[in-house]
């Protein structure tokens, strides 16, 4: 059971969520002035239902302004997760595209392998749709064929998470349908996942209320001694397929941070990836 208090913020020393207030008609909404912190009302364990087998996963809505040393807090004593060897965040398109197969494989087959063999945490945005979608099924695949699971944890925003009312109660098992409505702007959980960290900053339908989180989470787990003779933490990568305009952001901030995250690129994926691949062929060193 996941205990109250697991997860504060600066407004409320207890595990929480946002709850909107209304505003009045003259005033723009804000996060700041129409949300107020409460206990969280969603955590447990997911079971996604149809493909055959049921895959489960454990789940928590948080605050976006969750301190990422007690959600590693979490995910180390409530979720029994060990920390990890290697952490790998996977970026790009949100929207759906298609991967040669080939590149699909070879992708798929390198990062089960690179997961596998180190005992990484792979981290992506945890919705069924882009790059994430591809992940998916290398995921599922190689559960198909092993018995060892990888440890994959998405982080969403709560506001785009297709049927999360499905998903409210505390310490709770939840049937969770991964049949996305075709009409709805709205995303369902990918259900090769293992872990969700869903992040709530009280908007509904838009990205972005796990971006800062995910990014201090990240930074935190990349300080913590894995090999304390050497005083070794632990090595953090960034793999980009395909993406726009925010994926080149999110590269820049990967190399920006001290010591830079080495990001990988997945040349011929398409979009942002393709672009920035040709540019480090043509670039001089040095710029």
């Amino acid at each position: 059971m996941i205990p109250l208090g697991a997860l504060t913020n600066k407004l409320s020393e207890e595990n929480h969520q946002l709850v909107q207030i209304d505003p009045p008609h003259q005033e723009r909404w804000s996060v700041a002035k129409n949300t107020q912190t409460s206990p969280t009302d969603a955590f447990g364990t997911i079971e996604f239902q149809g493909g055959g087998l049921i895959n489960k996963a454990m789940y928590i809505r948080v605050s976006h302004d969750s301190k990422p040393d007690n959600l590693l807090q979490l995910m180390v004593k409530d979720w029994q997760l060990e920390l990890p060897n290697l952490l790998i965040s996977i970026h790009g398109g949100l929207q759906n595209f298609d991967l040669q197969p080939k590149l699909k494989q070879v992708l798929g087959k390198g990062l089960i392998k690179a997961a596998v063999t180190t005992g990484a945490w792979i981290f992506t945005g945890g919705v069924s749709t882009g790059v994430i979608r591809h992940v998916g099924d290398a995921l599922k695949d190689h559960s198909s064929k092993s018995r060892g699971k990888v440890c994959a944890i998405g982080i969403a925003p709560w506001g785009i998470i297709e049927n999360k009312e499905d998903l409210i109660g505390r310490d709770v098992t939840r049937p969770y349908q991964t049949m996305s409505n075709p009409l709805s702007k709205l995303s369902v959980l990918n259900n090769s996942h293992s872990h969700f960290i869903l992040a709530d900053n009280g908007t509904t339908g838009k990205y972005g209320a796990e971006v800062k989180l995910r990014r201090q989470l990240e930074k935190h787990i990349s300080l913590q001694k894995i090999n304390t003779r050497l005083g070794q933490g632990v090595p953090l990568v960034c793999l980009i397929v395909e993406g726009g305009p925010n994926v080149i952001s999110i590269t820049l901030e990967s190399l920006k941070e001290e010591p830079p995250v080495p990001v990988v690129v997945c040349d011929g994926s398409g979009r942002a990836s393709d672009i920035m691949s040709f540019a480090h062929k043509y670039c001089e060193e040095g710029g």
